[in-house]
């Protein structure tokens, strides 16, 4: 089909509407924050207004390179395609931090809660959480001995496809997929619990490559599945197979093919998320096993590697800024942050101020929130790891953010509560309960996959049950 140069322009012009609202934009060096909205890119320069009324104008260079990519549609980092406005296309959101840029949002919700949308009773069983990008949801879901991958529409919670992933992995804590699909460069990449790894087409859901994390790279099932989201970072494809082969590997996006896996480093694989960095200068791929935290250049050689003392299962995605890398583990382990200089690693601090089991952990302003076994929600100083407050809210669970608020999921019977956040403590303004939860989780099992704010939208799950909010209003 030809595309003419109006269409082009049409869909540029929609797609700076889009993002006509208050946002964040960071500059190059990554220091540098501008609270603006977006007026217009022309000849290169970007014109932004601030929320008094500032105009600024400035090269587009001189943004980061995700907002360039978010304004130009080609990739930034923390994909393989730039997200448009109102999309989550992977675990976490955009920059995998658990921090949406959205605003306008609801700052209480009505007694009962906010308007229940719709309800998909058909996603399957398991924990796998949400990408959202191009008015599609996409999951995975256990059906019978088959785990999938789902798209549904997101308006509406209907299913427009499925497409098998791989056989069912069994656990005693239910069976099921327990990742969440990306989508860049029109696919999918989705991981089941038995390290099958699928690219999917985002529009049909037809197979386009498949790998095996265990048969082709050598990987190692543990305990709990495989629990890894994928991360796609321009061409590549970077997942944690673990094991002999090398613990970390980057196979081509639109063939599988393996590019590298690090074989100086072959522990076992955890269940932590990649997240990618820009440090002096170079990109890099952080991840945390059970022994170590390490960095890995785009070609597969480790950077810097720094030990950290792993107990049972590491599960939390790491969190960087200003050349700070954090992480925190549950079972008595506690966190842990170093510095990077160059390749140089140094410790800040390890404590069990932020005992994380899997609900995650969230920077924002200077402050981490997530919630610690030992002591309850905790709002954690970054820079020096002490405690600034911490409450036993509505119990452990999972947390994300938007518009300042914190969305808190307590795991054991599915209160959500809408927390200001505030170094001050835990100021609460509203909460309801989740209608539709699941006769058929496993006994063992709890309400563990996390919330996700887009497009206004608060998502939620429990097994086979989807629920979508309006928080917008």
């Amino acid at each position: 089909m030809k595309i003419t140069t109006a269409a082009v322009l049409l869909s540029l012009c929609l797609a700076l509407a889009a993002q006509a609202e208050i946002r964040i934009w960071k500059d190059s060096s990554g220091v540098h924050e501008i609270k603006a909205e977006l007026v217009g890119v022309k000849g290169g320069q970007v014109t932004l207004k601030r929320e008094d009324g500032t105009v600024i104008v400035l090269p587009l260079a001189k943004l980061s390179k995700d907002d360039q990519a978010l304004l130009s549609g080609g990739s930034g980092s923390s994909g393989g395609s730039a997200a448009a406005a109102g999309d989550w296309p992977q675990w976490r959101g955009p920059n995998r931090d658990d921090v949406s840029t959205e605003t306008g949002l609801l700052k209480k919700w009505p007694a009962g809660g906010p308007k229940r949308v719709w309800v998909n009773e058909d996603a399957g069983l398991g924990y796998s959480g949400f990408a959202v990008a191009g008015g599609k949801l996409y999951t995975m879901g256990l059906y019978d001995a088959e785990e999938k991958v789902i798209c549904l529409d997101a308006t509406t919670g209907k299913k427009v496809w499925d497409a098998t992933v791989g056989p069912i992995f069994k656990n005693g804590w239910g069976d099921g997929p327990r990742t969440t699909p990306t989508v860049a460069g029109g696919m999918v990449y989705a991981i089941g619990g038995n390290g099958d790894l699928v690219c999917v087409n985002a529009e049909n859901g037809k197979t386009v490559w498949e790998k095996s994390l265990t048969k082709d790279l050598g990987g190692k099932v543990q305990g709990w599945g495989y629990t890894e989201s994928p991360l796609v970072d321009g061409e590549l494809v970077i997942v944690t197979p673990g094991g002999g082969k090398g613990a970390i590997a980057a196979l081509n996006a639109k063939t599988g093919k393996v590019e590298w896996q690090t074989s100086d480093v072959d522990e076992n694989a955890q269940y932590s998320s990649i997240i990618p960095i820009d440090q002096g200068g170079e990109r890099q791929y952080v991840q945390l096993l059970m022994k170590s935290i390490l960095g890995v250049s785009t070609k597969g050689k480790v950077l810097w590697k720094t030990e950290f003392p792993g107990a049972t299962a590491v599960i939390p995605t790491p969190i960087f800024k200003d050349g700070q890398v954090y992480v925190a583990a549950g079972y008595g382990v506690g966190c842990k942050s170093v510095k990077l200089e160059g390749n140089n690693v140094s410790e800040l601090y390890s404590n069990t101020n932020m005992v994380n089991h899997h609900g995650g952990v969230l920077l924002i302003d200077g402050h981490l929130y997530g919630h610690s076994d030992k002591g309850g929600w905790t709002c954690q100083d970054f820079k020096t790891g002490e405690i600034v407050w911490q409450d036993k809210g509505i119990g452990k669970g999972a947390v994300t953010s938007a518009d300042g608020m914190l969305y808190c999921l307590a795991e054991n019977d599915g209160t959500v509560a809408l927390v200001e956040v505030s170094k001050k403590g835990w100021e609460e303004k509203s909460s309801f309960k989740l209608e539709a939860t699941s006769s058929n989780r496993n006994p063992k099992g709890k309400i563990w996959t996390h919330p996700v704010v887009v497009g206004g939208k608060l998502y939620l799950r429990d097994q086979e049950f989807i629920s979508c909010y309006d928080v917008k209003g």
